[in-house]
Order: C-alpha cells, then sequence, then structure tokens
C-alpha cells in the first residue's frame, strides 16, 4: 500500500473514531445518515458512490474525491467508468479541477498497483 494511502486510511479511521467518541448527537447522526446514504437503495451503493464520486469533484474536495475512489474500487468500478465519471464533473466545473483530476487519477494508479484494476 503506498505511503500516501496508508496515511489517508489511516488518518480518516483514527479521526472519525475521536470525533464519534465526543458522543455528540448531532455529529453522530450526521455520520450515520452519510453512511446510511450510501447502502444499497433504489439505487445500488455503486452508483451512489459513482455519484459521490462526482458531485466530490465538482465540490473539490480532496479527502471526498480519495474516499469515493477507494470505494469505487472496492466496488469494481473500471477504470473506464471512473475516468467517465471524472470527465463528468470536469465538463460541469470546468478547468478549476483539473488539479482535482490530476490527484485522482494518482489514486487510481495507486490502488491498481495494490490490485489489478476491474475490465
Amino acid at each position: 500500500m503506498s505511503t500516501r494511502l496508508k496515511r489517508f486510511r489511516e488518518y480518516r479511521e483514527k479521526m472519525n473514531e475521536r470525533i464519534l467518541a465526543a458522543k455528540n448527537l448531532n455529529i453522530n447522526r450526521f455520520f450515520t445518515l452519510d453512511a446510511k446514504a450510501y447502502e444499497d437503495g433504489a439505487l445500488d451503493a455503486r452508483t451512489k458512490e459513482i455519484a459521490g464520486l462526482s458531485a466530490s469533484l465538482v465540490l473539490r474536495c480532496d479527502d471526498c474525491i480519495a474516499y469515493h475512489v477507494i470505494r469505487c474500487k472496492e466496488l469494481r468500478v473500471s477504470n473506464a467508468e471512473l475516468l467517465e465519471v471524472l470527465n463528468v464533473g470536469l465538463i460541469v466545473v470546468g478547468s478549476i479541477v483539473i488539479p482535482h483530476l490530476r490527484r485522482a487519477v494518482e489514486l487510481i494508479d495507486e490502488l491498481d498497483a495494490e490490485e489489478p484494476a476491474a475490465p
């Protein structure tokens, strides 16, 4: 696992545990709502993660982009599908997202180095 990916996962897990341990009712409810939003429903989890990735690119949130790229790869979204999703975000917002697009593709490459890409 790449150092960047390892740091991202460890930091996210550590801080989420810290935040949830504070037992702030509204924050904990929001975290639960966020997790439930990506579960299978009328849309499957895979489709929801793809939508989350596109929205995250539009919002230019690198942590969110990384999280959704990781989840998409876990759900066997192919690299071709990921690039189409990233293209949608690029078209919606324009060149301002190119640095985020670069980091997203870099992460895809890192994940592929761990496990071969989905067809």
